[in-house]
């Protein structure tokens, strides 16, 4: 079998107006996608989506490069994967989309799962935690946070993460208000979900040291790139508190893991196999396991990256969670045939080859390409 072709859809959805969010000082106004579809002569497809961080269309543009060197070659030889650069993750979104995509294809040709294809027995379901608290603002009913985290539990979901909410400086906000409201949620789903917090790499060491003590003392499952990514400072706060201090989303190869692994600086980490591919996703988790850490993905755009990093969560040593963006909209899950099954805050993952799942049809009749960034910055 050979690959003949090689294309990446570009997709977006403008959120309604009632579903744009601000977070720090940004809108979020659509939400993008990036699809790598890969074509063979055998009659088989391979799909995967890049991080639409990557912006899609220039996702397109080095997919079209990378086309003029895999044509003609057999996808299930494991020489032909892209090896991420660790450069501009601009650049080694692209190659992930092209290894996720062929990771359903191989997993198409030999009729087996993917992550069938990664281990032995792996989990046939994943825990999905519910991603979002970007809506509340510290202007306007910041209490909104508590009465959303209610209904994720209500909904059956058993973990939710949150975020820091609009820019503090315009409400005054210090670190000692945050926990009054961390404690706030914590008095509404505590007994019934695990709560992380995402910091977005937005505290000074020095506020995010409280802020974790107090989530440590609340019981809280981890704090997610809580300041900018420094090795040292974060060995400083994964040392202060037994809570997990977390991150990597942003890095695409081992050797990016490496100080924060010396330095024991990430309890977990956080790699997504839409922004580095299930390749060097998994090369990371086996290396993070050796050194008794463990890995659950950054997982934020649509179905078919979070069935990628599914699949990757399944076939894990100590599976844990898989992150589900709850502010996504339509796009999420329409871009496929099917959604799959979501049950009792499990993804439960369909009986069927590779991903497990197809595209829908016309989708770029659907959901045409809006121009411009998917965030405008807000002023007050």
């Amino acid at each position: 079998m050979k690959i003949t072709h090689i294309n990446t859809l570009c997709l977006s959805r403008a959120h309604d107006p009632e579903h744009q969010w601000v977070t720090s000082k940004f809108r979020s106004i659509k939400a993008d996608c990036a699809i790598v579809i890969i074509e063979t002569d055998g009659n088989l497809q391979g799909i995967g989506e890049a991080c639409a961080y990557g912006v899609p269309p220039d996702i397109k543009k080095r997919v079209a490069e990378l086309e003029k060197t895999l044509i003609g070659k057999d996808p299930s030889d494991p020489a032909i994967v892209p090896k991420m650069t660790g450069g501009p993750r601009s650049e080694d979104i692209a190659l992930a989309g092209v290894d996720c995509a062929l990771w359903d294809l191989r997993g198409k040709i030999e009729n087996k799962k993917v992550s069938e294809l990664l281990t032995d027995n792996p989990l046939d379901k994943v825990r999905l935690y519910a991603s979002s608290g970007c809506m509340y603002d510290w202007d306007n009913d910041p209490e909104q946070l508590v009465r959303e985290a209610i209904g994720y539990a209500d909904d059956g979901l058993t973990a939710m993460k949150m975020r820091l909410g609009t820019h503090w400086g315009w409400s005054n906000i210090t670190p000692e208000k945050f926990i009054v409201l961390a404690q706030k949620v914590t008095d509404a789903v505590g007994d019934r979900m695990e709560l992380m917090l995402d910091g977005n790499c937005r505290l000074t060491e020095e506020e995010a040291l409280p802020i974790a003590k107090a989530l440590d003392e609340m019981g809280w499952t981890w704090f997610e790139e809580p300041i900018q990514r420094d090795p040292d400072a974060y060995a400083r706060l994964n040392a202060a508190v037994k809570m997990p201090i977390t991150g990597g989303e942003p890095f695409t190869t081992v050797e990016q893991f490496e100080p924060y692994f010396d330095k024991d600086a990430f309890a977990i980490a956080q790699p997504d196999a839409g922004v580095c591919g299930i390749t060097e996703c998994f090369k990371i988790a086996q290396r993070a396991h050796e050194l008794g850490v463990d890995l659950c993905p950054h997982s934020w755009h649509n179905g078919l990256m979070a069935m990628a990093n599914g699949h990757l969560v399944a076939a894990l040593p100590n599976p844990r969670v898989l992150e589900l963006c709850m502010i996504q909209g339509p796009l999420q899950w329409d871009i496929l045939k099917e959604k799959p099954a979501i049950v009792d805050g499990y993804l439960i993952f369909p009986d069927a080859p590779g991903l497990g799942v197809e595209l829908a049809d016309n989708l770029e009749e659907k959901f045409p390409y809006i121009d411009g960034n998917y965030a405008t910055q807000v002023e007050r």
